[in-house]
């Protein structure tokens, strides 16, 4: 690997503190791009020896000059808060800042099956900043996560409550990821990046069924968690909407088998487990 430390964009969110998790378990020196240095969660990692620096994923100059001199990068983008285009441009401006800072290595987290047509909007936005970054001269490697496990916590109540809603079939697999194993497999792309140059990689750590979810949950909490299967017309967001749509269908199509038996040093994590670690404790 390249001199300098790892700098890893998102920082204080879901997949940035998960790789920069991964990253201080390992001993690396950490450069972490946040909005905001005087927010309590940018203090914290200041506080544990991370180099934080301040910077926007649209600001191409503070994208160039957080890079300068790091080892490598971890990226994502993000069209929840202004739309694809406006994720398009982030993935411009990163990959430009990277091309203009002479990145070594840049490790891009996109998604799961935004390599099948699937129509999904933001699958598709991602697809495109993939395309731009394949044709481009920074070394990288891109990262397809599935759907995250923690995407269940947008209904804990209702899970407490005794319900969890999903717009599948009972006994429809859904691949899945715990941000912990994307955390450690995203730093051993940054730690040793020569096996992974040039790859686009998915990962999922377990693929249960609604109804499997809902057993998980009910042995966690203690008491009973019943799938309750939302109807595809009652989600009204276009972009929500078109992924139901796709789960309903195609779906993603990560080997699990193979991907867990080439990297069993991740550890892969179980929704059971996952479900137990977050949900267990409480009263």
């Amino acid at each position: 690997m390249a001199d300098g430390p790892i700098l890893v964009l998102g920082a204080t969110g879901g997949q940035g503190s998960a790789v920069i998790e991964a990253l201080l378990g390992r001993g690396a020196r950490v450069r972490a791009l946040v909005r905001d240095p005087g927010r309590g969660a940018a203090r914290r990692l200041a506080d544990r020896g991370v180099e934080v620096v301040a910077g926007s994923l649209d600001d191409r100059g503070s994208l160039a000059t957080a890079m300068a001199g790091a080892g490598a990068v971890f990226a994502l983008t993000t069209p929840f808060e202004a739309g694809v285009d406006a994720e398009v441009a982030q993935g411009r401006a990163i990959l430009a800042a990277a091309g203009e800072a002479r990145v070594p290595h840049l490790v891009f987290s996109s998604v799961a099956g935004a390599d099948q047509g699937s129509g999904v909007p933001h699958f598709d936005s991602k697809a495109r900043i993939e395309t731009e970054l394949a044709a481009g001269d920074v070394p990288y490697t891109i990262l397809g996560p599935t759907y995250f496990f923690d995407n269940a916590l947008g209904g804990a109540d209702r899970i407490r409550s005794g319900v969890l809603d999903l717009p599948l079939p009972a006994d429809r697999p859904l691949q899945q990821l715990a941000r912990t194993d994307l955390g450690v497999f995203a730093a051993q792309v940054l730690l040793d990046p020569a096996p992974y140059v040039g790859r686009r990689i998915e990962l999922a750590s377990d693929a249960p069924t609604p109804a499997q979810m809902a057993a998980a949950l009910s042995a966690a909490l203690g008491r009973e968690v019943r799938h309750e299967r939302v109807p595809l017309a009652e989600i009204d967001n276009p972009d929500m909407h078109a992924m139901w749509t796709f789960l309903n269908g195609p779906g993603y199509q990560v080997d699990i088998a193979t991907l867990h038996a080439a990297h069993p040093e991740v550890g892969w994590t179980s929704f059971a487990e996952w479900a137990h670690h977050t949900f267990g404790s409480v009263p």
